[in-house]
């Protein structure tokens, strides 16, 4: 019986924390793309000709499952549902996207990666107004939750607004990104870009709370966000770019970014981020995304050759204790809800109450009464 036991603890632990495991793998997701889109980009590849090919990469690989997995729970669609899915689609797609690539042609991968962090700060204001957020500041959690905002966004204008000195690179980069030389107009447009794709970014994630009520199929919500985005995306570019040979791409960085960003950040990394809204709220999801921002720094520092400034290694630094206080202000939320709003009992109260199987003569066996 130890052994069960260990396992059963062991089975009760996964059960917890997957979604925090979930969330830190599609952080890394991010951040493998802001340097391949970048490559892409230096490469010739126009951001708004690979959101719309991107994600319908992403539409056609999440389709087989959504249609097979998901026929006996896929709710009808209505007009109504359809429209909510083109705002959602339009926010998260054909909208923010096309911005958030946008400026990653004036910014840096570092700068872009820094500033989503806002996205947490403002998708948890919304929340609270729109009470999906539980927040009680009379007790330690929600106090925890306030402060460790506050400390995340103070982490964030910390590695955007404050250099310091240079950190000494150990040795030459292993890879050298060439492409265009960035000036100040540039980055100030790419500035505003961020901003306001972080704004539309954050909206989305609450709109996703709602849609996912309505329409709890999420590969299938994810499929349609994908195709509606993608055509969206195309009806935006046809209308900005004039030329063909934009829309040709070659069997080379082009078309591996496109995949990446097809099958994975579209297509795996949306889902699994549906899943954790519906399981733990839009607030939690969003509050990983600094992860990606200390990764794309180093990475950026020790692969690329990039500076590193010393205020990006103590914003990282801030951005890491505010997460961390956040993450234990919203592990209260489950404890604080009442009795009979836990429909579904966790697994630890699941092996509470197991008791050890009585065997029979015959060798089958009976669960023992409690």
């Amino acid at each position: 019986m130890p052994m069960a036991v260990d396992a059963s603890t062991l089975v009760c632990t996964y059960r917890r924390f997957k979604p925090h495991l979930l969330m830190v793998l599609a952080q890394i997701g991010y951040t493998f793309l802001y340097f391949i889109t970048e490559a892409s980009f230096n490469h010739g590849m126009n951001p708004h000709v690979y959101i719309t090919y991107r994600h319908i990469v992403a539409g056609l690989g999440m389709l087989p499952f959504a249609y097979f997995l998901e026929r006996k729970i896929r709710p009808k669609l209505t007009v109504a549902l359809f429209l909510e899915i083109f705002v959602v689609s339009l926010l998260g797609v054909g909208l923010t996207l096309n911005m958030y690539f946008a400026s990653l042609r004036y910014t840096s991968p570092t700068f872009l990666a820094s500033m989503v962090n806002t996205i947490a700060s403002l998708t948890f204001v919304i929340a609270i107004v729109l009470r999906l957020e539980v927040l009680d500041l009379r007790k330690p959690r929600g106090v925890a939750k306030v402060v460790g905002t506050l400390v995340s966004l103070a982490g964030v204008m910390t590695m955007t607004l404050y250099k310091g000195p240079i950190v000494r690179n150990l040795g030459h980069p292993p890879i050298h990104l060439h492409g265009k030389t960035t000036i100040q107009e540039n980055w100030l447009k790419g500035s505003i870009l961020t901003v306001a794709s972080c704004i539309t970014w954050s909206i989305w994630y609450i709109m996703q709370a709602f849609t996912l009520k309505r329409y709890p199929a999420k590969l299938s919500l994810t499929t349609w966000m994908c195709f509606v985005g993608a055509a969206q995306s195309a009806v935006f570019t046809v209308c900005i770019e004039h030329k063909p040979a934009a829309w040709t791409i070659g069997f080379n960085i082009d078309l591996w970014s496109t995949i990446y960003g097809g099958l994975v950040m579209s297509g795996l990394v949306i889902f699994i981020q549906l899943w954790c809204t519906e399981e733990k709220g839009p607030v939690f999801v969003t509050m990983f995304n600094p992860l990606s921002t200390i990764l794309v720094a180093v990475l950026a520092y020790f692969v690329l050759g990039e500076r590193l400034y010393m205020g990006s290694i103590l914003g990282g630094v801030v951005v890491i204790i505010g997460l961390y206080l956040l993450l234990w202000g919203k592990e209260g939320d489950q404890e604080e809800m009442k009795p009979e709003e836990q429909i579904v009992p966790t697994c630890c109260e699941e092996h509470k109450n197991l008791k050890a199987p009585v065997f029979t003569s015959a060798g089958n066996y009976t669960k023992e009464e409690p």
